[in-house]
């Protein structure tokens, strides 16, 4: 079967949508292929149970190390992309993730691009997604040329409590930038909404937001259970002629003026790699041989603190500080940032309870904790890669910059003891967590080193987009989300010729 489009848009996760919203006015008739479906509601969708316990919604698929085991890759195929699981943290990349800037185990190269020239289009991506937020409050915040739209999520009682007890403690917390409309969620049920799957309207998703935004317009569709295989070209290998994709088990293709790949740092490297042709020898875009290479991953930890006090808190996660994001701390260089977590019950904490520990036990310590994240930044290597063996996806994550992330923890625990909480534990995650996956198509103004111009258009195939993580230069230290967006955004501009 054979079908036509002006822009074939591949996923429909943060950067595939947001392209196609930036798109829907021009006209052009623009298809999104989709790989999964939409996720319906059903009462797993609200269940701590069902979802942390049990793996209601945990994917099947495996990811094989370069050690040769292979893992879960935490890859969720839904209309909407990881999206539909996010914790909604829309953060702007800081002044300084856009400048060259020396860290405890190595350097950060920077971007090709300022953050001034980015900011137009984070204003457009916090539209679009409808962030809640606060000026004035994070001493890190960039300039913003405009207000956000909506006041921040509200704290609730013990949270504003939190708040108080750190400012005391000498740091800066700060109302964290969520697409959340909280009385919508709420209503659904009496949950948070971090690792929950958005099944409605509060969390403002790729689904919810850009998604549906650019669907209203009657040149913009979506067909999902669209599984893309390769891309083809031309002979000369410098336009994509086709995607070649399985729908309902039948091969297709279809055919367009423009592509755009987003299905998220490791996918999209994949793809592009098995699309190689006797013009891309190896892999499309690829004169450069950076594609899937710098994959960067974020370096985090989960710390879990205990208070006298009761935490009678549903949602809790509206708050964090990033005192130790740059270099004005005792390290002298850029640590990180620390954001709640989602109110951790004692269904969620049971099942990620390092021993067998009875329910009651577990929901006692639950009614006490408060759940911390701690980001820190990963440094691009080009060793550190994405690769495709046999079909089969091969992740070589080597992790950087561990010493910072170390010091992170330990600043942190010295807070949150200073803020009067007594008990203070840390998991810091494993090297195959992929939940903050970028960097494997890197942008650029060489086309020698880069993967794709700063359009986000790649070097080697006219009409060939990457709008997802990929093109991420650096990993930074704060949620991508928001990034991701307005890169795509930017790139429909780019398209449209505005």
């Amino acid at each position: 079967m054979q079908h036509t489009a002006d822009v074939v848009i591949i996923g429909s996760g943060i950067g595939g949508s947001s392209l196609a919203y930036s798109l829907a006015e021009s006209g052009l008739k623009v298809i999104i292929l989709e790989r999964g479906g939409h996720l319906r509601d059903s009462v797993e969708a609200r269940d701590d149970v069902a979802i942390f316990q049990q793996g209601f919604y945990r994917p099947a698929e495996e990811w094989l190390g370069t050690d040769g085991e292979s893992f879960l890759a935490n890859n969720y195929y839904y209309v909407g992309g990881n999206s539909k699981f996010f914790g909604a943290v829309m953060y702007r990349y800081r002044r300084e993730d856009f400048e060259a800037r020396p860290h405890l185990d190595g350097s950060s190269p920077g971007w090709p691009c300022t953050y001034e020239e980015l900011e137009p289009w984070y204003d457009r991506a916090e539209k679009v997604f409808q962030v809640r937020g606060a000026l004035s409050q994070d001493p890190t915040e960039p300039f913003h040329s405009k207000p956000y739209a909506f006041p921040p999520v509200p704290d609730e009682a013990p949270i504003a409590s939190v708040r108080d007890r750190l400012k005391r403690a000498g740091v800066h917390p700060a109302s964290l930038p969520l697409a959340i409309d909280i009385e919508a969620w709420l209503h659904r049920a009496q949950t948070g909404w971090d690792a929950f799957p958005n099944t409605g309207v509060g969390k403002i998703d790729a689904e919810a937001g850009p998604l549906t935004e650019a669907l209203r317009h009657p040149n913009v569709s979506l067909m999902t259970g669209a599984n893309v295989s390769r891309l083809e070209t031309d002979e000369t290998g410098t336009h994509v002629t086709a995607a070649v994709f399985v729908k309902d088990g039948i091969e297709q293709r279809i055919s367009a003026g423009i592509f755009a790949v987003a299905t998220g740092a490791v996918q999209t490297a994949a793809l592009l790699l098995r699309s190689a042709n006797k013009a891309h020898p190896t892999g499309l875009a690829n004169s450069s041989d950076q594609l899937g290479r710098n994959f960067m991953n974020h370096n985090t930890s989960a710390m879990l603190v205990l208070d006298y006090r009761r935490n009678a808190s549903v949602y809790q996660k509206t708050i964090a500080f990033n005192d130790f994001y740059n270099a004005d701390n005792d390290y002298q260089a850029p640590l990180g940032n620390v954001q709640l977590l989602g109110h951790i019950t004692g269904n969620i904490l049971k099942a990620n309870f390092p021993v067998p520990a009875p329910s009651w036990l577990v929901r006692m310590i639950a009614r006490h904790a408060y759940g911390w994240f701690l980001t820190s930044e990963d440094l691009p290597n080009p060793e550190s890669r994405v690769m495709v063996r046999d079909d089969r996806i091969v992740v070589n994550w080597i992790r950087s910059n561990m010493r910072a992330h170390q010091a992170l923890i330990k600043k942190t625990k010295d807070v949150m003891r200073k803020a009067g909480f007594p008990v203070v534990l840390t998991h810091t995650f494993g090297r195959k967590t992929t939940s903050h996956q970028c960097g494997t198509a890197r942008l650029g103004r060489d086309p020698k080193i880069s993967v794709v111009d700063l359009n986000c258009r790649a070097h080697d195939v006219e009409n060939l987009y990457i709008t997802d993580a990929s093109v991420l230069p650096t990993s930074a230290a704060v949620n991508p989300a928001l990034t991701i967006a307005a890169l795509a955004i930017k790139a429909g501009a780019s398209i449209r010729g505005v």
